[in-house]
């Protein structure tokens, strides 16, 4: 590097010149949504379990960063989001075609219209003559008939245009179809709680006809579909306080989190059969329901006398009601709302459609559309104004007036679901219900994003929280209808306890008013109830006790209650649910209690250390409980004396249920039993265990472990996926944590990796789980993302066996050693070694094979040791430079987890291939904290990681490519999982360049390339492989510095890859000695300095060489892969300094070679391009017919013109190029595009010393490749939806068939010329393309604004300023080119075949619709061409010279004054040139009187007042031009203007005779 030139060492500093660490390793705190992280109650010791699931839960993401990520992350820049005001930076192009649409005031029309005789009398010269003059001329170029000499007016010419130039040809070019778009790596969505749709419920107002006492509401939703309550209740109540205050007595405190009257529900499966159900409850009175319900049906408030006095006696009953029994509720009423409104379930059900195809369930060949979805639905979720329910329902205020009364028998949930069932079907439940007239006000809304003031279920206040605020919004949990596969990230701990019925129908007659007590004890002493119940509206938030509803008189009751329980995070064996049976009385009596006690039942919480759930059948004892009952369950309590006496002898007479939602208890059997043994390795614990119903010794410990790891799997798919971030936490401990149980050293290293495996596969394979674009499962990948980091630095864990006395303190641990090579599979390295206890034999090493030889040719093979542990002997893995001093015994993940991969087997091993992508952001994210913990940063990249380590990896990336090749040959879907996996091993290789040494990294590269040659037969495929790869790597950040391409030939060293020597290949420093040729190819030199771009061009060039089948869609990947690189520079804030421009560009340069050699293959623009050059129509066949046109071949007719105008092109079929397949247009015009930027963008003195070596045969090639790209970036105006009104005049086409006829039938060159019209010219691939001359419409995307209507006028402005700025920078870096080409090859004396191909592309620029900039440049340089080669113009290029007055003369009637100035200023030139070089210009005189015949004739909406205008003009520079006096020539002028004149009147005529054919024939023939 020493020899580096200082410029270079600059820009190389300044583009990040490789900061030694790229990789960054964040702690991002976790998003929280409570203003405090959801913790346990403290002042607990916590057992292992719980401590690690809130460690879990509140610790931060750890997250590798790449520092540098920013700036050429192509993802963001491309997002439109980021340049959205991109368009405001660009200046407005004008084009005639738009002005014509606008009739803007600054191009009005002349304003008197020119009158034409009606007499059919040719008018004379000297009438012409006088009109014209009578016209006021257009201003005038002043420096026009300055002397000045070529050469300055070349320069003149170019600093004009070099100034305002847009610096980013690519900002302007539509983004690359994204589809291809493989680098872009989406980043993993944060793993976070799940909320549903989430509907906002205001109560507002809740009364009856009269009010008489307190009324209380509970709220909930129902699916009657499923069957199923799906959320908790919501309590609240609208009593005023006069009404509150008959209950001050029994309220002992009202906690504010009680007087909520608004609560957010979620729904995560929406549907149309969500009912919210209000239930209404009152105190407990006298007498059934009915009775209680008599007066709300028969009385009213607003009624006076008689009514008045009953409601006042009513009101004090009720009072003194709820002085005694106020605790005691009963049920009342209630009311169902659909919620099918709120849902609009057409867009539900597109939703969920969506969501299938996202969760897997869709085809997964549509990469296209998955990434669409991904990217609507990650939008949606981050899109605050438009969340997801907000495009589903509006806002809805309800007021409904009628309740229907709760029947005393029929309270359960199964009635509740008939009864909804029946609502649903028809109102016919009004007539078998009894109704109370009331009022009910609600307002339903989707819940805003971020609601003020807000409590959880668990009573926390949410973020933003703001105190002011009188009465808090309830977020009310719901309880799914189907399984939700979002892993937890919060600690809940909740429990539910529903009592459902009750049968005490044979006891004693006391029991009838029933009611029961829960309770949740941690002891059996009374004073053990805990306050852990959620409390009801306007109460206290915690109560110890809480009792149901009583049904009157009813001796085998139902009841709906549903306690809310928050579980205390350490529980024994000690805590239980007890339920208190009581009768009580309604009826005071004297001396007599209100609670009659009937009975007792429990249940315990823990059975064997698990959580208890589910429906029991409880026994009730009669009697108080003996001692110790809590830790038996009631109905397997073992014998007491004296005995209990149990309600019809022990009869299970109770049935409750009890669900728990919890993120701590996992509820499921194999979990639970893999968390239990691993807590008892690591923490101190007394043999033998408890689990389940086994006990397990410290001997069979280990077994019982690797039993659990295998059985990991089984488990259910919920509760592995809620667990999900804790188990591969584990398993990834387990895997590097050294154990000695026993005294024996337990190894699960092998186990651990081989269950990890079995889940990922079990996760991937999940059609319920929705995966990326990459097909990466979501969960996973966000575990790694976020989740992940290395097992905490490992404490040795000694289970001290039975007798053994302390083991030595040098316990070694060892891995789980190589395996035979045979069931490796004779991909691996056969030198491996069998594994085996003892660590001191080593088993002699196997010859390796001759593939192994090739894969690691250049590494020592040297395992002679049993590679059975790492770091035995302490520093074994480090070079002798950076010895450490880690402890001994100490495995790192990242080796262990390379290890693993290496010597899995079988299934296991199939399954690490297909989802490799796992394990290799697992390894990528290992080392790079290994590499931050140990602070390696600093050390030099070849000694961070150990060499068996470097040879596990060339192992792996070898044995995945063989892998690839042996995939992607088969059917579809394995193909299709070979692209993926290739993918995988691209990205890892993206990776490691920002860790390990490059050269190391680039041989990997190198192997995976001659590996699939070796292996691929299909070139397509191979190919299409290869780019994909070569895609991604090149996206990285540093992929410039990666190419050296800064580098000059003094110091390049040659790349890792090859050992040829080096050559400087983008510099100027060296000109001299050596040919500029050679820069523009792709030589053996430049693919080895410049390794990863030869690559690439490489993969171009065989794609376009290649002609098999499918192949098109390779050539398509491969333009576009190179095109996206192209524009990341574009997008790149390092790379806008010029100079490090012109340097990337040099690293491009090789990419022209490549595409003149594919010129054949291009596709050709301007075949299908035949249409009029000015006000054309939407699409050629209807410009055919448009009102009032004369067929452009009887104009030229007319004009007795010999050259088709349009067609002549330079027939590229004859150039003597080797045929291919040829492109399709959009592959043809994003390679064109490429070939702009490098020409933008490289130095320009090589550009033209390059044209100045070139043989004339290439620079042909340059200028026809000039050619096409004036065709493809021609400005296609406004896609304005309004298409060209086709009512066009009846024609009489019989005249114009005859008219036609008679000229065709024409003798000589004019017969010839017509017939030769009607065929286009240009090569033999035209025939087909004219059959369908619309083709572009659907292919490009340009024409696509017509078929999306949906655009707002706005954007589709939007688009055209973007695309007329595109066009105009495109035709100017085309017109550097011709300027570069002219100014190079004349200096070399062969002009005379090149200045035709120059004149050929500049007229064929002039005939599509430019910009106003480009056309004055276009002109200028038009201008410099006459005055430096008039003499060979007029001489040779005959042709040439009738396009060229056929152009000019054409924007001389532009209603556009710039346009005019410029085309007079250049049309006069040539006459003037023209009579100087041969003392008579009647060549010039016949070729614009031809082409003003043609013009006119052409053209529907021309306009000959412009046209007379610009004449004007010209003989006013006749006039003023003093050199030009002394001679015939202003004469000459004023004759020619005149007979112009006259032409136009007579052609205009023609158009007016359209209908007359004698007239017509008798004007043509004048």
């Amino acid at each position: 590097m020493t020899q580096m030139n200082n410029l270079d060492l600059d820009l190389a500093q300044e583009l990040g010149d490789f900061p030694e660490d790229d990789l960054d390793v964040v702690f991002t705190p976790k998003e929280c949504r409570t203003l405090q992280p959801s913790v346990p109650e403290d002042g607990v010791e916590l057992d292992s379990h719980v401590k690690d699931c809130v460690q879990t839960y509140i610790r931060e993401w750890l997250i590798v960063n790449r520092k540098n990520q920013g700036n050429s992350d192509t993802c963001s820049l491309k997002n439109k989001g980021s340049r959205k005001d991109f368009h405001k930076t660009l200046q407005k192009q004008t084009f005639e075609s738009e002005t014509l649409d606008s009739g803007d005031a600054t191009f009005q029309m002349p304003q008197h219209a020119h009158a034409v005789p009606e007499e059919a009398s040719r008018a004379t010269l000297a009438c012409s003559d006088l009109e014209l003059r009578s016209l006021q001329p257009d201003p005038r170029l002043e420096q026009l008939l300055r002397h000045l000499s070529a050469e300055e007016f070349e320069r003149l010419n170019e600093e004009a245009r070099r100034t305002n130039r847009h610096p980013e040809l690519l900002a302007l070019y539509p983004a690359v179809d994204e589809e291809d778009a493989v680098e872009i790596r989406p980043v993993p969505d944060c793993p976070k709680e799940h909320l549903g749709n989430r509907i906002l419920v205001k109560l507002q107002t809740l009364k009856f006809d009269i009010e008489i006492e307190p009324l209380f509401a509970c709220i909930a939703l129902y699916d009657i579909k499923e069957r199923k309550k799906i959320s908790e209740n919501f309590h609240c109540d609208l009593n005023p306080d006069s009404l509150r205050g008959f209950l001050r007595s029994h309220t002992p405190s009202i906690d504010l989190s009680t007087q909520a009257r608004s609560a957010v529900f979620s729904v995560t499966y929406p549907s149309s059969d969500i009912y919210l159900v209000i239930k209404i409850e009152k105190v407990l009175q006298q007498g059934e329901i009915g009775d209680c319900a008599e007066p709300y049906m028969v009385l009213k408030e607003s009624e006076a006398g008689k009514t008045k006095e009953k409601i006042e006696k009513l009101k004090a009953q009720a009072e003194s009601f709820c002085q005694r029994l106020g605790k005691y509720r009963m049920p009342f009423a209630w009311i169902p709302i659909s919620l099918s409104n709120f849902f609009n379930l057409s867009t539900l059900e597109r939703e969920v459609q969506e969501g299938e195809g996202l969760n897997g369930k869709g085809s997964s060949s549509d990469k296209k559309a998955t990434l669409l979805q991904a990217r609507r639905l990650s939008e949606r979720s981050f899109n605050s104004e438009d969340n997801y329910p907000a495009s589903n329902f509006k806002t809805i205020s309800l007021t409904l007036g009628t309740f229907f009364k709760q029947e005393g028998d029929r309270l359960s949930d199964e009635d509740l679901f008939k009864f909804l069932a029946d609502f649903k079907r028809s109102s016919s439940l009004q007539r078998r219900i009894k109704t109370l007239p009331g009022t009910l006000k609600v307002e339903i809304s989707p819940a805003p994003e971020n609601i003020g003031y807000c409590l959880t279920p668990e009573l926390l206040p949410l973020k933003p929280f703001s105190e002011n605020r009188n009465r808090p919004h309830k977020e009310i949990l719901e309880f799914p209808v189907r399984e939700v596969y979002v892993p937890h990230t919060i600690y809940r701990n909740l429990l539910y306890v529903y009592p459902q019925r009750l049968n005490f129908a044979n006891r004693l007659a006391s029991a009838r008013n029933i009611t029961i007590k829960i309770q949740f004890m941690c002891g059996e002493d009374p004073s053990c109830a805990m306050p852990v119940i959620f409390g009801k509206s306007s109460g206290p938030e915690f109560v110890q006790e809480i009792y149901t509803a009583i049904t009157y008189h009813n001796k085998s009751p139902d009841f709906y209650e549903e306690v809310k329980i928050k579980l205390p995070a350490k529980l024994t064996e000690k805590h239980h649910l007890l339920f208190t049976f009581y009768h009580i009385s309604c009826q005071p009596k004297q001396g007599a209690s209100v609670e009659t006690l009937l009975g007792y039942s429990w249940l315990p919480i823990l059975l064997n250390d698990r959580l208890q759930t589910g429906h029991y059948s409880l026994p009730v004892a009669l009697d108080k409980l003996p001692l110790h009952y809590s830790i038996h369950s009631p109905e397997k309590i073992p014998s007491q004396t004296p005995p209990i006496k149990w309600v019809e002898g022990h009869k299970g007479v109770f049935i409750v249920e009890v669900q728990a939602v919890s993120s701590v208890h996992t509820q499921d059997n194999h979990l639970e039993r893999f968390f239990t043994l691993c807590h008892s390795l690591e923490s101190q614990v007394t043999f033998p265990i408890r689990l389940m119903d086994q006990k397990i010794t410290e001997a069979s410990l280990e077994h019982e472990l690797k039993l659990s790891i295998i059985c990991l799997n089984s488990s259910r798919l919920e509760p592995l996926v809620l667990f999900l971030h804790l188990v591969l936490d584990k398993l990834f401990q387990l895997a590097v944590q050294p154990m000695v149980i026993a005294g024996q050293t337990a190894n699960f290293s092998q186990f651990a990796f081989e269950s990890v495996v079995a889940i990922v596969n079990n996760l991937h394979n999940s059609k319920e789980l929705s995966k990326d674009q990459h097909g990466r499962n979501c969960l996973l990948a966000s575990y790694v993302y976020y989740v992940f980091r290395l097992p905490d630095p490992q404490r040795e864990v000694v289970k001290p066996g039975g007798g053994s006395s302390a083991i030595s303190t040098e316990s070694r641990y060892y891995t789980f050693g190589r395996t035979s090579a045979v069931s490796v599979g004779s991909k691996l390295l056969q030198s491996r070694v069998i594994s085996c206890s003892n660590p001191d034999i080593t088993v002699t090493q196997a010859a390796t094979d001759e593939e192994v030889k090739n894969i690691v040719a250049s590494k020592p093979m040297d395992h002679s040791s049993s590679r059975m542990s790492y770091c035995v002997e302490g520093t074994s893995d480090m070079s002798g430079l950076c010895a450490s001093t880690r402890p001994s015994n100490k495995k790192h993940f990242h080796e262990e987890l390379a290890l693993q991969m290496v010597v899995s087997t079988g299934m296991v091993r199939e399954s690490v291939f297909k989802y490799a992508w796992f394990f290799f952001e697992l390894l990528i994210k290992s080392m790079a904290q290994y590499v931050h913990n140990t602070e390696k940063e600093d050390t030099p990249r070849r000694s961070r990681f150990s060499d068996r380590f470097k040879d596990d990896i060339t192992t792996i990336v070898s044995v995945i490519t063989s892998e690839i090749a042996a995939l992607v040959v088969k059917p579809p879907k394995e193909s299709e999982q070979a692209e993926k996996i290739n993918i995988s091993l691209a990205f890892f290789l993206y990776d490691l360049l920002s860790l390990m040494d490059r050269g190391f990294v680039f041989n990997l590269i190198k192997h995976y390339c001659n590996q699939l040659s070796n292996k691929l037969n299909s070139l397509s495929t191979l190919i299409s492989m290869r780019l994909e790869f070569l895609r991604i790597l090149c996206s990285h950040e540093h992929y410039l510095n990666l190419n050296l391409f800064f580098m000059t030939s003094a110091s390049a060293p040659a790349s890792p890859s090859l050992s040829l020597s080096s050559q400087n290949s983008s510099s100027c420093s060296s000109f001299q000695d050596q040919k500029i040729t050679g820069m523009f190819d792709l030589s053996a030199e430049y693919r080895q300095q410049h390794f990863l771009t030869g690559l690439l061009f490489t993969e171009l060039a065989a794609a376009l060489d290649a002609d098999s089948e499918g192949i098109s869609k390779v050539q398509r990947k491969a333009v576009s892969a190179i095109l996206s690189l192209l524009s990341s520079h574009d997008l790149d804030p390092r790379c806008s300094k010029k100079e490090v421009k012109i340097k990337i560009a040099a690293l491009y340069l090789p990419l022209v070679g490549i595409i003149l050699d594919s010129l054949p293959q291009l596709h050709d623009f301007t075949i299908s391009d035949i249409r009029s050059g000015k006000g054309r129509t939407g699409n050629p066949e209807e410009e055919q017919e448009s009102a009032g046109a004369i067929n452009q071949n009887v104009a030229l007719a007319i004009a007795g013109n010999q050259v088709n105008i349009r067609n002549s092109g330079i027939s590229l079929a004859s150039l003597p190029y080797r045929q291919s397949a040829t492109l399709g247009p959009d592959t043809t015009r994003n390679l064109l595009i490429c070939f702009l930027w490098i020409m933008k963008n490289a130095d320009q003195n090589i550009i033209q010393k390059w044209i100045a070596d070139l043989p004339s045969m290439q620079l042909n090639r340059i200028l026809d490749l000039l050619f096409i790209c004036v065709s493809c970036f021609e400005y296609k105006g406004k896609q304005s939806s309004d298409k060209v009104s086709t009512q066009a005049l009846q024609k009489s086409r019989d005249v114009k068939a005859r008219l036609e006829e008679a000229l065709l039938r024409g003798e000589g060159a004019r017969g010839e010329m017509m017939k030769r019209c009607r065929i286009p010219a240009g090569n033999d691939r035209s025939a087909g393309l004219n059959e369908n001359l619309r083709w572009r419409k659907e292919q490009t995307q340009w024409r696509q604004a017509n078929e999306r209507p949906d655009k707002t006028k706005a954007e589709l402005d939007q688009e055209a300023l973007i695309s007329g700025n595109l066009a105009t920078e495109a035709n100017l870096i085309i017109l550097d080119m011709q300027e570069n080409i002219i100014q190079a090859s004349f200096a070399a004396e062969c002009r005379d075949n090149l200045l035709g191909g120059v004149l050929k592309v500049l007229v064929n620029s002039l005939g599509y619709d430019q910009s106003t900039t480009y056309l004055t440049h276009c002109f200028a340089t038009l201008r410099a061409l006459i005055a430096k080669f008039g003499d060979l113009l007029f001489e040779e290029e005959v042709e040439q010279c009738a396009d060229l007055c056929q152009r000019v003369l054409h924007h001389c009637s532009s209603s556009i004054d710039i346009t005019r100035t410029q085309a007079c200023a250049t049309l006069y030139l040539l006459m003037r040139y023209s009579f100087s070089s041969t003392s008579n210009f009647s060549r010039v005189k016949m070729q614009v009187t031809m082409s003003l015949a043609s013009l006119v004739g052409k053209s529907p909406e021309f306009n000959e007042e412009f046209l007379r205008r610009s004449l004007r003009t010209i003989l006013a520079y006749a006039e003023e031009d003093t050199d030009m006096q002394a001679t015939p020539f202003p004469i000459q002028v004023e004759e020619l203007l005149c007979n112009l004149n006259s032409i136009l009147s007579d052609t205009v005529k023609m158009r007016e005779f359209q209908e007359d054919p004698e007239m017509l024939m008798d004007l043509m023939y004048r």
